[in-house]
């Protein structure tokens, strides 16, 4: 082909000019893949990996970095030089001279600071204690391979732990000690209970010492049981698990206090009727008392009681909360003032928000720490000579968390991170500095020291990059509505393709929860939003999402709007959300899509049945379709039972409206969900082929109710596509 040789000829002078005189050219902008979205964490904000502070140090904190390709932990004061501790290669040696397997670790380990110079490690089943002066290392104790649910005591020197229904503890010279030996299944000790409602997220408590243990004795033979699928094995097997539904029998709960030193167990006397619930365990300073919220089942009326852990006797109700209106709901342990130990804190929703009250333990209110029409959503500990109190709230903002202070015989609350955003910060051993992790919708991550008492910030450990710079995104912005009742404020995120061209008609998406104690948009990085998100905004979507009534952090008035009706105000607000986007020129009011997981899975559903016609396209996963089959707790606190509100119930059953599908609708659920169990989306199902009604169905065998790992990039490419082919 010698024309082609011919028309080559041009020599490499020239052609080096002719570049370098034309305009460079544009580097491709790099679009997000599912992959990107839910496995890419180099797209995720930098962190600093482990930070925390050292206990008993003067305000010294450690975390991990990487140095020359290996990780190790180091250490710093405020202001001061890091020093290292030991890269993973020095622990890797370590723990083999203590007998560790020659099997290295390939990352980083969890460490636990004893103290200043001592860090435990857990490796196979047994805990070292590591010098980290000598970086030699020793083992503390070991327990057993297959325990669950381990949890180590204050003093460090002892774990607890679960196997099968029993509970055990294990130290040095008594390793593997069986605190309970019941045989039948049904009933389950050391394990969370209530189904990990009322702020529960564990079963077993250690006293200050580590001398007692306080645990969670579950008696659910009671209790009907469900089917969940094996399909594993071939034949599938079946197996069950104990799920009280709403107006069924609950199982019955009880609080055993097994002592170390007598090994013998005592049960607190918490009386009749035996379906309530126990929650917000604490201990006495002392380890002589035991303080535990009582709740009854109807969830209106919470007695706070006193009970002696030596001999498991009520001594007294220190005060109770009632609802008349609605329901209480416990969620946090009292905590203890130290140097007062007849002093402790109570959180409490009782004049319509959460906040902070100072008790005595003569059960006498001495005064209520914060007021105003905000949240508190943390408490972090105690400064100023144990003093005040610090702790994290809404005061400045909805959408924002800062960390304040106020005295403990009252007085003005301080702002300690005045910075608009969002700030979740650890308190220093001496109360003195915050460890203050903070972002906000255009800041990716800044961690700083920050000095409690002078409000300042002392030393900037990390300003992480923006991880997407090199992704062309959307333009994210926040958005006030009002609600359906006209007067609430509801805020919202809406976010644009980039290259937006308000002349174009967008089709949009709108990503919902609308659930209690959920909140989804906030002033932190990328506004609360996913990449997900943003990936379908590079594809051409509009993404709006709006928090309703009924979701978390905005005080009872906002949350409890919901009462006995579910479904039915959240519906009303994500319409008005609705209305807002149909005022925009952009959005193309033919092309409405909904999407929601778990209650968001319930209230897509709810709006492509109760308001026909207003979304094209609908995908529900997960979806409570009937609550009569709900988990007891969740469901009659916000719905009673349905003995006592079986209007409110055939309201929200979603089986009643499937014959007023508009539009396309995708139900997808896992098929061992022990939270919303299968059976809902599949009576949904039924009942669309039993009406003539055509949906789509996807399901995930073997996955629970949420799918995760590398199968969410499968479940969110099928949600993208369904929304690609039908919207």
């Amino acid at each position: 082909m010698p024309h082609l040789t011919h028309r080559c000829r041009l020599p490499w002078l020239a052609l080096l000019l002719l570049l370098a005189s034309r305009p460079a050219l544009a580097q491709q902008p790099r679009q997000l893949t599912m992959a990107d979205a839910f496995l890419n964490r180099s797209l995720q904000p930098e962190n600093l990996r482990q930070l925390t502070w050292i206990p008993g140090s003067k305000d010294e904190y450690s975390y991990l970095r990487t140095t020359g390709g290996q990780d190790e932990v180091v250490r710093g004061t405020t202001g001061g030089p890091l020093a290292a501790v030991f890269t993973l290669g020095e622990l890797n040696q370590a723990l083999q001279a203590a007998g560790s397997p020659t099997v290295k670790a390939t990352g980083f380990p969890t460490l636990t600071w004893a103290d200043v110079q001592t860090a435990l490690v857990t490796r196979l089943s047994k805990v070292y204690r590591v010098n980290t002066a000598t970086r030699q290392a020793s083992v503390a104790f070991s327990y057993d391979p297959a325990a669950e649910n381990v949890e180590m005591d204050p003093t460090h020197t002892r774990v607890a732990y679960t196997k099968a229904q029993n509970l055990y503890v294990s130290l040095a010279g008594r390793e593997n000690e069986a605190v309970t030996t019941e045989t039948n299944p049904g009933i389950v000790n050391g394990q969370a209970a209530h189904r990990s409602e009322f702020g529960i997220t564990k079963g077993t408590f250690w006293s200050p010492t580590g001398n007692r243990l306080a645990f969670y004795r579950m008696d659910q033979t009671m209790v009907t049981d469900y089917p969940l699928v094996d399909l594993t094995e071939t034949p599938a097997r079946e197996k069950t698990f104990k799920y009280p539904m709403a107006g069924d029998t609950s199982h019955q709960v009880t609080v055993g206090v097994y002592d170390l030193n007598s090994r013998k167990t005592v049960f607190l006397q918490t009386g009749e009727p035996r379906e309530q619930y126990l929650t917000n365990l604490s201990w006495s300073p002392d380890e002589k008392r035991i303080y535990l919220a009582v709740l009854n089942r109807g969830q209106n009326h919470l007695r706070f009681n006193e009970y002696d852990a030596v001999s498991g006797a009520f001594i007294k109700t220190l005060f109770e909360e009632k609802s008349s209106t609605d329901f209480v709901e416990p969620l946090h342990a009292a905590r203890f003032v130290p140097g007062h130990p007849d002093q402790f804190l109570w959180r409490s929703q009782r004049d319509g928000y959460e906040h902070i009250y100072l008790y005595n333990t003569s059960g006498r209110l001495l005064r209520q720490l914060t007021k105003g029409a905000w949240q508190v959503t943390d408490v972090l500990g105690f400064a100023n000579n144990d003093r005040e109190v610090v702790f994290q709230s809404t005061a400045a903002s909805p959408l924002q968390r800062r960390i304040y202070a106020v005295k403990l015989n009252g007085g003005n609350v301080r702002d300690l991170t005045p910075t608009a955003g969002t700030h979740t910060a650890t308190l220093s051993p001496s109360g003195r500095q915050l460890l203050d992790v903070f972002s906000n919708a255009t800041t990716p991550r800044l961690i700083q020291v920050t000095d409690v008492v002078k409000s300042a910030v002392r030393q900037t450990l990390l300003t992480a990059p923006n991880p997407l710079a090199g992704y062309p995104l959307g333009d994210t912005k926040l958005v006030t509505i009002k609600a359906a009742d006209g007067t609430t404020d509801l805020y919202g995120r809406l976010i644009t393709p980039p290259g937006f061209d308000p002349s174009k008609k967008y089709p949009t998406v709108v990503y919902l929860y609308g659930g209690p104690h959920v909140q989804l948009v906030t002033d932190s990085w990328l506004s609360g939003s996913n990449l997900w998100m943003q990936l379908m905004a590079q594809k051409g979507y509009v993404l709006f999402t709006i928090d309703s009534r009924g979701s978390g952090n905005r005080g009872s008035a906002f949350e409890r709007a919901t009462f006995r009706q579910l479904g039915t105000v959240e519906m009303q607000d994500q319409l008005k959300g609705v209305d807002y986007l149909k005022s925009l020129p952009y959005v193309d009011q033919n092309r409405l899509g909904v999407h929601g997981w778990s209650f968001g899975g319930f209230l897509t559903t709810t709006l492509m049945t109760r308001s026909p016609g207003t979304f094209k396209v609908g995908v529900g996963g997960g979806p409570v379709i009937d609550w009569r089959m709900y988990e007891i707790m969740y469901t009659e606190r916000y719905m009673d039972s349905p003995q006592e509100n079986p209007e409110g119930y055939k309201m929200a059953n979603l089986l009643n409206y499937v014959d007023q599908l508009r539009g396309k609708l995708l139900l997808i659920h896992g098929t061992i969900d022990d939270v919303v169990v299968w059976q809902h989306s599949l009576n949904y199902l039924k009942t669309a082929v039993d009406k003539g009604i055509q949906l789509d169905y996807f399901v995930y065998p073997g996955h629970p109710h949420n799918v995760g790992g590398k199968d969410r990039v499968h479940l969110y490419q099928k949600i993208t596509d369904y929304f690609d082919d039908k919207l």
